[in-house]
């Protein structure tokens, strides 16, 4: 059934479960106030990503910009100090935000927990006003359930559980359930507005804050952006400005490139920067491609040591540190594993990744699984101690220049036939479960997102189009790799599947996401069955 709402905003799919708890007049009002104010700005932003994608496939060079030079020459600005239950981020847990994952993260000792919209979320109309309910009936504690099997989810008594952020989809996706003045709104207004809304005086009643994380920003233009939709809806809300906090995932090249001026565009409101890793490789590859001095090989070898990428992390700390904000490093993915002897190996490699971020300088790091928490936690602590953070080492003796964070030859190179394979099956089977509406999904012994069936989607694309690798032998695999797809998952859509494949990984022309394209075939209510 159609609503129509104050601001024009009507709702393109039937009624759920509490939905209207969620979607009441007040609240979508509100996020329609946010999609006039700032839907075409929006679009002029994503057009200049256009572009510029265009402008340095033709060669122009990547660059710190030079207009803002001013900008990192000061010595003087800093970010605003940590908010309520920000002070100490030395571990922080990432998950959708599913019912059974709000209780396990939250009591799991970690610092924080990352409630993810994007890439760990299938954006299925009932995921996404389900984990708006989850929210909101954590924060009021009511979020306790007994599972079907009599399995038991508690919140534990601690007065101090995981304090929540929140990460909303990005600039370039539209939420075709909901319809502002004739057109989609904004995915990330729709997520933000949504539990803004709803929540915002709620955590600055318990003691938090608004918090978020802003994914998939490629400058300081689009910095400024979320930085204005903080000011409106903090005024609409009459909640004083500087309130919301909202830390920034690093994880396009160019973004890499304006560090400084995106936490300046933000400062009054900004909780640091964030390192990720496979969204960060997508990037390059999406961004330089073409060229054959970005070759990548298996993206199991590009770990965090390679040059350009501890180029990048290293300029991370540094400039968050010289700016008084917190440097969160990257994903630990690993799922602890039953067998005890492989258990240990996978618990020795995480703590291997925390210890060399902790010792780089970062304040905290990232984890999938609660199972992670306290070897995380370990790692830090063995640094910090006692101190919330170490944003007092500079790392003054850090000198990246554009051509480190570019030096993807030293590491090039062609793929190996099991790194093909293991591409070409990850990303398979990532689909299946994405168009089944789950987001997260453990897979050979890592919880993978969207961002995982990215890079291994274009990690094809690209040796095929430097012919590193065999269109027949890519197709081939396919063929095997889908029908024991069809024998694993009998409730799979493998023609769907296959062809999405197919579109994403293997034209001509790249696609920028896959999101896009299974999204609006498959998990979005056709004009002809809108009530």
């Amino acid at each position: 059934m159609s609503t129509t709402l104050a601001q024009n905003v009507r709702v393109l799919a039937a009624p759920g479960t509490r939905h209207d708890e969620i979607l009441t007049p007040a609240a979508l009002d509100f996020v329609g106030r946010l999609a006039a104010e700032f839907d075409e700005r929006r679009e002029g932003l994503l057009k200049e990503r256009r572009r510029q994608a265009i402008r340095l496939a033709a060669g122009s060079p990547l660059d710190f910009p030079m207009v803002t030079a001013a900008v990192r020459a000061d010595r003087g600005w800093r970010v605003a100090p940590p908010a309520p239950g920000l002070a100490d981020r030395r571990v922080e847990i990432t998950g959708p935000p599913e019912r059974r994952m709000a209780v396990n993260a939250l009591n799991s000792g970690a610092s924080v927990w990352m409630a993810d919209f994007e890439d760990a979320t299938a954006p299925t109309w009932d995921n996404l006003v389900s984990g708006q309910l989850v929210l909101l009936d954590a924060i009021e504690r009511r979020i306790d359930f007994t599972t079907e099997e009599g399995k038991e989810y508690r919140l534990d008594d601690s007065d101090r559980p995981a304090t929540i952020m929140v990460r909303p989809r990005g600039w370039h996706l539209d939420e075709e359930h909901l319809e502002y003045d004739g057109r989609p709104v904004p995915a990330a207004l729709v997520d933000f507005g949504l539990y803004f809304f709803h929540c915002a005086q709620r955590q600055i009643d318990a003691g938090y804050g608004p918090y978020f994380y802003l994914p998939k920003l490629e400058n300081r233009y689009e910095a400024r952006l979320w930085n204005d939709v903080f000011v409106l809806a903090q005024d609409l809300l009459g909640i004083p400005r500087g309130t919301v906090r909202a830390t920034v995932l690093i994880e396009t090249i160019t973004a890499a490139f304006e560090m400084e001026e995106i936490l300046h565009e933000l400062r009054e409101h900004s909780a640091g920067l964030n390192a990720g890793r496979w969204d960060y490789l997508f990037s390059v590859i999406k961004t330089f491609g073409h060229r054959t001095d970005f070759l990548l090989p298996d993206r199991a070898k590009v770990t965090m040591t390679a040059p350009f990428m501890r180029a990048y992390t290293e300029l991370l700390v540094r400039t968050c540190h010289r700016r008084g904000a917190h440097a969160i490093g990257g994903m630990a993915a690993q799922v602890p594993a039953k067998d005890p002897a492989a258990n240990e190996a996978v618990l020795a490699a995480v703590r291997l990744d925390k210890e060399r971020e902790a010792e780089d300088g970062f304040d905290g790091s990232w984890v999938a699984h609660p199972g992670l928490v306290q070897v995380c936690r370990t790692a830090f602590d063995g640094v910090l101690g006692d101190r919330p953070d170490q944003r007092d080492r500079t790392r003054e003796d850090v000198d990246v220049t554009p051509a480190d964070l570019l030096s993807v030859r030293r590491i090039s190179g062609p793929p190996s036939p099991e790194g093909v394979r293991t591409n070409i099956s990850v990303a398979l089977r990532y689909y299946a479960a994405w168009l089944r509406g789950q987001g997260a999904v453990a897979l050979d012994g890592l919880m993978e997102d969207a961002a995982t069936a990215e890079i291994a989607r274009v990690q094809i694309w690209q040796w095929l189009r430097h012919r590193v690798v065999d269109r027949r032998t890519v197709e081939q695999i396919l063929d095997d790799e889908i029908t024991a797809l069809g024998a694993d998952y009998p409730w799979a859509p493998v023609d769907d599947i296959r062809g999405l494949f197919e579109r994403t990984a293997m034209t001509g022309e790249l696609p920028l996401f896959f999101t896009p394209d299974a999204y609006s075939r498959h998990l979005v209510r056709r004009p002809e069955v809108r009530a």
